[in-house]
């Protein structure tokens, strides 16, 4: 059977249909153009140079295209890279879904939609279910669809409701150690906190910043769209400013880009809930191809760190 991308090791050769996930041209230190390929397939992506790029060749390897690779698997700094021998645009023969060539999220959309949905049920706060269920149905299929992020973490397809549905049943086993938690307004503020992604990014395949991405950013869109949703619905109790609050505090530090820190317990556990599983799935993903008794490759989130695989199972 075929190996896929990631499971290939350093110095073995790899011929294989892989998407264009970003490209990006640069200039060599000799003047000569070159492209930054960001090529990836079920298993993961890696980056790739094209050097001595043509204009016919930057129009023709852009975002989105499906591309036929030969080259080496090599280690540049600690982190892998393929060294491209061949590269072709894919033709209709080829007969690649591009479907084919993504990461997806290791449950269902049916399965994430059931377990969002089972949370809002439970919440016996009606101004913040109403809102909650109000924005969940508005955006549901880019919800079940989108990833949470371009890169980092869950930055594949279901990405963003399997972020959410991890958080969730992480809050639950908190608010079970707490009891002191406002479970509707934690699990209210998880649901929210990255939905605004669905307007950030372009989509579910080689996502992008669209404009309002770039100019507004996730967590404005989404505190605009509460506001909105609670004067549709007719809701003017506090729980709108708290939930507001607790999607704009989720960065949870200034520097992180957090238009506030948390100033609400609930909203602090949201931090610390979105940071820990943003960073066990870096993690996870990062070790995942990585054998007992070696390092991974340097997690640039993660303070540019190494983590290695220890050799003995629990």
């Amino acid at each position: 059977m075929l190996k896929e991308l990631m499971e290939h090791e350093v110095g073995e050769q790899v011929d294989l249909f892989l998407l264009v996930k970003s490209a990006f041209r640069g200039v060599a230190s000799n003047g000569k153009p070159f492209l930054t390929l960001i090529l990836q397939d079920r298993s993961g992506d890696i980056e790739a140079k094209l050097w001595d790029a043509s204009d016919s060749e930057v129009k023709a390897y852009q975002q989105g295209t499906i591309v036929r690779v030969a080259g080496e698997v090599h280690n540049y700094r600690g982190r892998m890279q393929l060294k491209i021998k061949k590269i072709r645009r894919s033709n209709p023969q080829d007969n690649i879904n591009v479907g084919d060539l993504l990461e997806k999220a290791p449950i269902s959309k049916d399965e994430i939609s059931s377990k969002v949905t089972q949370y809002i049920f439970e919440m016996k706060n009606p101004n913040i279910q109403r809102i909650t269920r109000h924005l969940l149905r508005k955006y549901h299929e880019p919800f079940l669809e989108y990833p949470a992020a371009t890169k980092n973490h869950h930055e594949f397809v279901s990405g963003l409701g399997y972020h959410v549905v991890s958080m969730l049943d992480l809050a639950k086993s908190v608010a079970e150690l707490y009891p002191s938690l406002d479970r509707d307004l934690l699990f209210a503020g998880i649901i929210l906190h990255d939905l605004g992604k669905v307007i950030e990014l372009s989509g579910a395949v080689a996502a992008s910043y669209t404009i309002e991405g770039n100019l507004l950013g996730h967590i404005t869109i989404i505190v605009n769209e509460i506001g909105k949703a609670a004067e549709e619905l007719g809701i003017h109790g506090e729980e709108v400013v708290v939930l507001q609050h607790l999607v704009l505090s989720h960065h949870g530090k200034l520097e992180w880009g957090s238009p506030k820190q948390p100033m609400i317990k609930e909203a602090e556990i949201l931090f610390l809930i979105d940071n820990m599983d943003a960073k066990m799935n870096m993690l996870d993903r990062a070790l995942k191809h990585v054998k007992p008794g070696e390092f991974s490759e340097k997690i640039f989130p993660l303070d540019n760190r190494s983590f290695y695989k220890p050799t003995f199972h629990s």
